[in-house]
């Protein structure tokens, strides 16, 4: 009995110091992100979308604690989007957010319905879904005067989509940190973008976040965006540091190696050698 006290208060202690060492390193990513991007401005107005999900509810806590020690002035303010779909616990967030006593919406519009409507049997609901979902949700920012929308896709997210690009949109593309919407109405910003995914799950766990799933689209069989996520697991358990470096790549573009010619003048390399040659022989033929 004597000895398992001291064992005990060991192990929280080591939990305790592990939690505040993934707690800094969040922190540090979110805010290097927030910096090298320059996602928030001294009186931004920050519509933090909260999902239910681990990513979002890490999101705001990470922004949260940065705001009070941040160099700029900026609110927050959550926002969620409730889809009406059956058996979900509306009580969930509004309990948690009364209990943080953070500003917050609760935006009802039945895109469920909508989906299930226009989805043919055995298709997959994530396009409409997610189209409905952003509509629905840049429009308010609008209307409560948000100046920037934060989504809490984290680093996995990023690399997994540029892969579904590639594989099956014949594109070289992902999400980027920071984006003008379409219609040039709301930017929006990804704090978690150089956030692990693991950190981020551990991250929940410790803070017991109420989780809500998302029963229409997270429960889908053979979705190619989770082919996707084990593929890249599955590189990451068989070469540690491979996702590190792929996302690294994702930041360090070079377009000449590439082959979009809308990006790069490959029509006008014979001119720019010309140019090159002559400025070669005109150093070569100056007078020492």
């Amino acid at each position: 009995m004597s000895s398992a006290t001291p064992d005990l208060a060991r192990r929280e202690a080591r939990e305790k110091r592990e939690f505040n060492k993934l707690q800094k390193r969040l922190r540090r990513q979110v805010g290097k992100a927030i910096i090298d991007y320059g996602m928030i401005r001294d009186g931004d107005r920050v519509m933090v979308c909260l999902s239910g999900g681990k990513d979002s509810y890490t999101m705001l806590e990470i922004l949260r604690s940065l705001q009070r020690n941040a160099p700029v002035a900026f609110s927050l303010v959550a926002v969620n989007l409730d889809q009406k779909q059956p058996g979900f616990p509306e009580h969930v967030l509004p309990e948690y957010l009364d209990g943080l006593g953070v500003e917050y919406h609760i935006l009802e519009r039945d895109t469920y319905s909508v989906v299930k409507e226009k989805t043919p049997e055995g298709k997959t609901t994530c396009a409409l879904c997610s189209r409905l979902r952003r509509g629905a949700l840049y429009g308010f920012a609008e209307e409560i005067g948000a100046t920037k929308v934060a989504l809490g896709h984290h680093r996995e997210d990023i690399l997994e989509t540029l892969f579904l690009n590639m594989f099956f949109g014949g594109s070289l593309k992902a999400m980027p940190p920071k984006l003008l919407s379409d219609d040039g109405k709301n930017i929006l910003i990804r704090p978690l973008a150089y956030c692990r995914e693991a950190d981020i799950v551990e991250f929940a766990r410790r803070m017991a976040f109420p989780i809500i799933p998302c029963n229409l689209c997270g429960s889908q069989p053979n979705l190619q965006r989770q082919v996707v996520k084990e593929m890249l697991a599955e590189w990451e358990a068989r070469y540690p540091g491979r996702l590190e470096s792929m996302f690294k790549a994702v930041t360090n573009v070079a377009p000449s190696q590439l082959a979009d010619r809308e990006l790069f003048d490959f029509a006008g390399l014979e001119g720019k050698q010309a140019r090159m040659q002559a400025d070669r022989i005109d150093l070569h033929n100056e007078e020492p």
